[in-house]
């Protein structure tokens, strides 16, 4: 069924209105977590906001937030060290000829495409998001100079739908535009009269209001190639109702991730930001006490006598004159003598339990605490096992923003011809992805502590039985220990080639040894 202008508005409005219950707990969170973010209130573009520094009278907050955002951009997609890795399954695959040297290239230029671009600088933005507000989203379209081009958004900007299982697969927004910014994105015939009567006559300062809206589209049909059949159908009009364009998408052009979700209809998450919220409240109201209290003991209200004239000046060096014939006396109304230790002493538990939620003291671990006692092994286990509490954020992630950022990335790079010809072998099969960044190797190296302790225990055993150990096949431990330490395959020779540069690897005995 053909949509007019009226129903993507009506659309819009109930997506907004789902939404209109989530904006008071926002408001809170950009005015006490990250007063830079948030976008509330009709603002327009280029509205310097203030923040309220009589509300954020302590910063640490803010500095947790800024440490996991960069953990995170650290643990999970660091531009200076792979993150990913590209393969087919089966492994089998793998072995064909030229298919290895293919996935190499094709992980080669998304890389590259991933620096060249504005994704690493959005991801960072992306994570304060999910940290605090508990849901992240930013648009990924094709670039016809990097490749790939992100477009940021921050929160209450946008509002997103579900389908049946969950997964985000509607989103709208609205913003502002110069007429000049649409003429050139929409073209000048596509704007109302009045929008090209500006154009002609100069006056493009003015800010007006475009809605868009990307659904899936009813009437998609992939026998043809127009993009008004695609998957999902992408749609910009004006308050007025006016349409200025109608495209479509061939995928979901939308990262959106939550942090974690009440049940599978919620269509915004909740994150650290929400659970610590109250803590962050109290802090404030701490400090605020703590220098009123110092106000108080070092300018105390004063009690002054009848036999004063004037103001009483207290300043170093002032005069303050009086009756001399009366007693005149110039005292503090009462004493304030506060517990600043103690009040410290809870100004530091809270921040603390503040730091805890944001996981701060996971990735400042190696730097906060003294391991100068400890082995290197010693010290990866500890951080191996600090990082395990990140085990089901990281599962959602790969979900909502991984998975979704790489597929999304091939098939556009793909379209564009950026990527190389896949073999005749493996064309039209599945590319399988995984995952190696700093956070991933510690949730797989945590099997490695089973797999150590396995081997120790079958040698104390063969101690007593020597035999058993013709049961334990140490090369496959090998490679499963290197896998789950995030070790390269190719650092291990093939069997064959063991065999060739060790003739006795088989058991039998080299000519001409006694």
């Amino acid at each position: 069924m053909k949509q007019n202008h009226t129903d993507y508005m009506r659309l819009y409005d109930e997506m907004k209105n789902e939404r209109a219950s989530w904006l008071p707990v926002w408001k809170d969170l950009s005015a006490y977590l990250a007063p830079t973010r948030g976008f509330f209130d009709g603002q327009t573009p280029n509205n310097g906001r203030r923040a309220d520094h009589k509300t954020l009278l302590d910063s640490d907050p803010c500095l947790a937030v800024e440490v996991l955002c960069a953990g995170m951009m650290s643990g999970l997609t660091s531009p200076s060290r792979g993150w990913f890795d590209l393969s087919l399954s089966p492994e089998e695959l793998m072995e064909l000829a030229g298919v290895r040297e293919w996935v190499f290239e094709v992980k080669k230029r998304l890389e590259e495409v991933f620096a060249k671009s504005n994704l690493y600088g959005v991801l960072h933005g992306f994570y304060q998001e999910i940290a605090v507000f508990g849901t992240a989203a930013f648009l990924l379209e094709e670039d016809c100079e990097k490749g790939i081009r992100c477009r940021p958004f921050t929160v209450g900007e946008y509002c997103l739908g579900t389908d049946s299982a969950g997964r985000v697969n509607r989103f709208g927004r609205e913003f502002f535009m110069t007429s000049a910014q649409m003429a050139e994105a929409f073209g000048k015939e596509n704007l109302p009269p009045v929008l090209r009567r500006e154009c002609v006559d100069g006056k493009m300062g003015s800010w007006h209001k475009v809605f868009h809206l990307i659904l899936p589209n009813a009437a998609q049909d992939p026998m043809k190639e127009d993009n008004r059949t695609m998957p999902f159908s992408s749609v910009y009009f004006m308050e007025g109702g006016h349409l200025l364009r109608q495209s479509g998408y061939r995928e979901f052009p939308v990262i959106a991730a939550r942090w974690e979700v009440k049940n599978a209809c919620d269509s915004y998450g909740r994150g650290p930001g929400w659970k610590c919220l109250g803590d962050v409240k109290m802090l404030q109201k701490m400090q605020k006490t703590k220098l009123v209290a110092l106000d108080k003991s070092t300018n105390p209200p004063m009690m002054v006598s009848a036999g004063v004239q004037g103001e009483v000046n207290l300043l170093p060096g002032g005069i303050t004159r009086y009756n001399g014939t009366t007693d005149a006396a110039v005292r503090p109304a009462y004493l304030v003598q506060p517990d600043l230790n103690a009040l410290e002493a809870s100004i530091a538990q809270v921040r603390s339990t503040i730091r805890a939620q944001f996981f701060a003291d996971v990735f400042l671990s190696l730097s906060s605490q003294n391991y100068s006692n400890m082995t290197a092994a010693e010290v990866a286990e500890r951080r191996q096992e600090k990082m395990l509490v990140l085990g089901p954020v990281l599962e959602r992630l790969k979900n909502e923003l991984l998975d979704p950022l790489i597929d999304r990335s091939f098939n556009l790079l793909a379209r564009q011809g950026l990527l190389p010809p896949a073999p005749p072998s493996v064309q039209g099969l599945e590319m399988k992805v995984e995952y190696v960044s700093m956070i991933a190797q510690a949730q797989k190296a945590a099997g490695l502590s089973a797999l150590s302790q396995g081997l120790a225990f079958a040698a104390n055993v063969a101690a007593a039985k020597p035999e058993v150990l013709e049961r334990v096949d140490y090369d496959c431990a090998l490679e499963e220990g290197l896998k789950a330490l995030g070790v390269a395959p190719a650092l291990l020779k093939s069997p064959q080639d063991t065999a060739e540069n060790n003739p006795s690897a088989d058991g039998t005995v080299p000519a001409g040894t006694v």
